[in-house]
């Protein structure tokens, strides 16, 4: 038994890892006594817990390691859904009981997303060292808002590394969010702050009633996300501008720069304009150096949504195309698409630092600054954005970057590129096969087709091949529709995948394409 007093060392046996680094903490509490001096929530058996964890965790390293011979998603039988619809509990269930329940009804029923076959809208596929950061993140439970703790350090170091991987300037500041949405309001609320303050109008102490009549303009391919942080901010459907596209699905700058015009002659103020970098239809790029003529010679902000597409940055031949993302006003990336992190994790990059303060500050007497102890801390994540809670979602983040380091996480974006050309390869040799649309990033659209179809029957073939593909296991694109078709989409964030999945992915479609056009042709 060990014979140190300090209470987060007398529990137990004595462990036979490191001690924590640094120096002891002073004043020792009183020291544990057993089961009786138990909160009376936490755990009356701590060894009981601990077996248990560790059983948790074998089961989670199983799992993960026996992806490939899972079905990527199954459907969620009636036994499962009674389960998980009954009442709410009024006593307890001893949590080995719970964690029964856990595998037996929500485990083997995923979204499928950290499976290798999985293609499916945009989504991350999960790093394990993600996982594991995330249960210390838990542990550790702590708030990322402000004052001076390992956790704040660790998110300001995080943030840091982004801006320099995605060469963002020294002057630039930020901060992890839970996503891209929760990003472009944050950017366009600080956007409109700072918009109005140079025509006079101070926008959180008046508001927005009365004030400057803004405007924003995105392309008809940019993400519903968008337009939902602009009718949260109260700019409503009317104060967006939906600009058409090119035949490449890039925004149109002419239209762009007419619409801007139109909106000053109404007596409006033009106040931003968001680019894509990767649209989730299509993967299309707008044409980044256009986009920062226009904003410069209209004195707009330019906030670029780059979800996924900002991780192609990383990759020397397409950073060409991506080059200029980094002189944009405000920029969001999805830590868990392209960077392959568990959810959430997102970030958002603001070229100037002290924007988002200006924003988003405020304070009473419980959170005013002191001379000394943790309230001292300069920075105060809690002062950039519309959270004061903010979860540890930076250690997933520096696990991710400390462990495989930005080289290997850009060598997993490029293999990802290479692997969608190698799909694009297979589409073009099946003849049953056709290119809806596809892109210099990780998006693909195709369909199933035969001579004589009917674009009636192409859609419905399509509908009921990826279907039934999907409830079998095999593989999970997802869809779209472009020009009014019905298409396949793959958009490819995996890091597991290998090319031999969409050799399977092909074989799989063709079959199916074959049964249901048969089904299709004969009624």
């Amino acid at each position: 038994m060990t014979t140190d007093t300090h209470a987060w060392a007398a529990a137990g046996p004595a462990r036979t890892s490191p001690a924590p680094a640094g120096p002891a903490p002073a004043g020792p509490g009183p020291a544990s006594t057993g089961p009786a001096s138990t909160a009376p929530l936490d755990p009356a058996d701590w060894e009981d817990f601990r077996a248990l964890g560790k059983r948790m965790i074998d089961d989670v390293v199983d799992q993960l390691a026996s992806l490939r011979d899972q079905p990527v998603w199954q459907p969620v039988p009636a036994a499962t859904r009674a389960a998980l619809s009954a009442g709410v509990p009024r006593t307890g269930t001893p949590l080995a009981e719970v964690y029964q329940e856990f595998l037996a009804h929500v485990r083997p029923y995923p979204r499928g997303n950290s499976h290798p076959r999985f293609w499916g809208w945009v989504n991350g596929s999960g790093l394990p060292a993600g996982v594991y950061a995330d249960l210390l993140a838990s542990a550790m439970n702590a708030t990322v808002g402000a004052g001076e703790n390992a956790a704040m350090l660790v998110e300001e170091q995080v943030t840091g590394w982004l801006m320099q991987a995605f060469g963002w300037p020294a002057t630039g500041s930020g901060l992890l969010t839970s996503g891209s949405s929760m990003g472009h309001i944050v950017a366009l609320g600080a956007a409109r702050v700072g918009a109005a303050r140079v025509l006079g109008w101070d926008m959180r102490e008046s508001g927005a009633v009365g004030g400057p009549r803004f405007t924003v303009f995105a392309s008809a391919e940019t993400h519903h996300s968008v337009e939902k942080a602009l009718e949260l901010l109260g700019f409503g459907r009317r104060g967006y501008r939906c600009i058409p596209v090119d035949s490449a699905a890039r925004i149109d700058v002419r239209a762009l720069r007419a619409a801007v015009s139109r909106s000053r002659r109404a007596g409006e103020h033009p106040l931003c304009v968001v680019g894509n970098v990767g649209t989730v239809n299509t993967g299309a790029v707008d044409p980044l150096g256009d986009l920062l003529s226009v904003a410069r010679d209209e004195g707009l902000w330019l906030h670029l949504d780059g979800a996924f597409g900002a991780a192609g940055y990383l990759v020397p031949h397409l950073r060409t195309l991506l080059a200029r993302q980094n002189e944009a006003d405000s920029l969001t990336f999805d830590l868990h698409k392209w960077f392959y992190l568990p959810f959430d994790a997102s970030v958002l990059l603001v070229r100037q630092a002290g924007t988002l303060e200006d924003a988003y500050r405020s304070g009473a007497g419980y959170t005013s600054r002191t001379d000394a102890g943790p309230a001292a801390h300069e920075v105060a994540f809690a002062d950039r954005g519309i959270e004061q809670s903010r979860r540890f979602r930076a250690l997933k983040v520096w696990f991710a970057l400390k462990t495989h380091g930005l080289e290997s996480l850009a060598a997993a974006v490029a293999e990802n590129v290479a692997q969608v050309q190698y799909l694009n390869k297979l589409i073009a040799g099946s003849p049953q096969l056709e290119t809806v649309s596809t892109s210099p990033l990780n998006v693909t659209c195709f369909r199933y087709a035969w001579p004589g179809a009917t674009p009636r029957e192409l859609d419905q073939a399509n509908r009921e091949i990826l279907g039934r593909l999907q409830t079998s296991g095999a593989a999970m694109p997802s869809h779209t529709v472009l020009g009014g078709r019905f298409v396949i989409r793959v958009a490819h964030t995996n890091h597991r995948t290998l090319r031999s999945d969409f050799d399977l992915l092909i074989e799989r479609i063709v079959s199916i394409g074959a049964q249901v056009a048969a089904e299709l042709t004969t009624r």
